[in-house]
């Protein structure tokens, strides 16, 4: 396979050379971090809307556990399949357990928290994708 040669702009030029480099314990902490803020996030929106008001402090322990789960499964070359049905497991176990609801209702937040995260997560994508494709 024989390489083309490409022109960058400043933005690529950044993100190949951000990639290229070795992960530092600072750089996965942050992105652990960010990961967890976000699953918490949607974790917060899920819960409201199916149950109303709720505290927030729920949702920073509903967003850290699937956060640590895609470590483990990333830092240990897990099956992706097998770390995303566990993360869903832990997360309606967490649910069940912070909001004290039955199996059904804890499953249906569930479910909304993985579609809500999925719709959000695409959108920021591709925000992020026109952004890096603006001209100049």
């Amino acid at each position: 396979m024989v390489g083309l040669p490409i022109q960058l702009d400043g933005f690529g030029a950044f993100v190949i050379s951000t990639l290229q480099v070795t992960a530092s314990p600072i750089r996965i902490a942050g992105t652990v971090a960010s990961f967890a803020l976000f699953l918490s996030i949607t974790g917060h929106i899920a819960a409201r809307n199916v149950l109303g008001d709720v505290p927030i402090r729920n949702a920073f322990v509903i967003g850290a556990v699937p956060a640590l789960i895609a470590v483990i499964v990333t830092t240990f070359d897990i099956n992706s399949f097998i770390g995303l049905i566990s993360a869903i497991i832990l997360d309606w176990a967490i649910i069940r357990t912070l909001y004290e609801r039955s199996i059904t209702m804890s499953a249906y937040i569930t479910l909304i928290h993985f579609v809500v995260s999925v719709i959000l997560a695409a959108v920021l994508f591709g925000i992020l994708a026109l952004i890096g494709s603006l001209p100049g």
